[in-house]
């Protein structure tokens, strides 16, 4: 558990450690990241209470002037511990423990914290199909399953290794969630909530890196396997991606499609990447003449079901036809 000025939570968080049902030996790894709130003081004034549950409580810490970062401290949490699997606990949730034992991922449904925030983004996180924890790893959501409830061995974490350290607005967990993948672990599902997840909206990174993570991510799992696809989205999202896209993928682009029609009546995407080289002209078709595969950027759950119904009307599959990027 990585710790920073977090003490308007930790009671509630040390509580849900505490009330945890897992019949084995359980230990906690506490990293305070330069806390000036007594969150240290206030993780060790529980410890009587977990070692008489069972709990081993290991903590340390650093009292620099500034923090490191979430990614520095949950490594130097998991490097003393000694646990043979690993849960990882933000000080802002709280957990009932689900032991699962394969060369997984695992995550979680969650509650999301207060009732009603990030509707969209819950409802996205506990509806997932099992195929599409693996096909929805593009989206502007971020990993598939949420990283305060991932759940894996400390063999697969040593394999694929420690999160990134640079420090603030970086998403270590994006990183290494895409690390996970890359090395061939799986990313499984419990479907039970299992975790109540609280909003907090000082934590969130700096989408321009995530945008640019994801987009590399695209470019080295599915456009390097393709000849050429289709951008669903002639809009401002779709025109971005095709930005952004290094110039051997951008020659893959054989169209742009969407269901507006004065996007679709221009006939062309025009884009001057610089004088040098011509502009490449780019058919926007209406999305039923247009050809698969596609990548989607047409953001999920926004239409009253208009755009899933389309997308369901071509009979595609997904994580073979098209990969959502939204």
């Amino acid at each position: 558990m990585p710790v920073h000025n977090a003490a308007q939570w930790l009671e509630e968080c040390l509580q849900s450690i505490l009330n945890q049902d897992f019949p084995g030996s359980m230990e906690l790894s506490v990293f305070d990241d330069a806390s000036t709130d007594g969150s240290r003081k206030m993780v060790e004034d529980w410890r009587e209470r977990l070692v008489m549950k069972g709990i081993s409580l290991q903590i340390s810490g650093h009292s620099s002037a500034q923090p490191k970062g979430v990614g520095y401290a949950k490594n130097r949490a998991i490097c003393q511990s000694c646990g043979q699997y690993l849960c990882f606990q933000d000080a802002v949730s709280t957990r009932v423990y689900a032991s699962v034992h394969c060369p997984d991922l695992i995550g979680c449904r969650v509650e999301r914290f207060p009732e009603g925030s990030t509707e969209r983004y819950t409802r996205w996180i506990n509806t997932l199909s099992q195929e599409q924890l693996s096909t929805q790893v593009f989206t502007s959501h971020g990993p598939s399953i949420i990283m305060p409830t991932w759940f894996c061995s400390r063999m697969w974490f040593d394999k694929v290794g420690q999160f990134d350290e640079g420090g603030k607005g970086v998403p270590e967990d994006l990183l290494f969630f895409y690390h996970c993948l890359r090395q061939g672990l799986g990313v499984r599902r419990v479907d039970q909530c299992l975790l109540v997840y609280r909003y907090h909206e000082k934590l969130q990174p700096t989408l321009d890196t995530i945008w640019k993570l994801r987009v590399d991510f695209l470019q080295e799992r599915v456009l390097s396997q393709w000849e050429g696809f289709t951008i669903w989205n002639a809009g401002k999202q779709g025109r971005k991606l095709y930005r952004s896209l290094c110039p051997a993928n951008q020659k893959k682009v054989k169209a742009f499609c969407d269901v507006d029609e004065n996007k679709i009546k221009k006939g062309f995407y025009t884009y001057e990447e610089s004088k040098e080289r011509p502009k490449p002209k780019i058919p926007v078709l209406h999305y039923k003449d247009a050809t698969a595969p596609f990548i989607i950027c047409v953001k999920l759950d926004m239409t009253g079901g208009v755009f899933e119904e389309n997308l369901t009307s071509l009979q595609l599959q997904e994580g073979k036809d098209y990969y959502h990027f939204n």
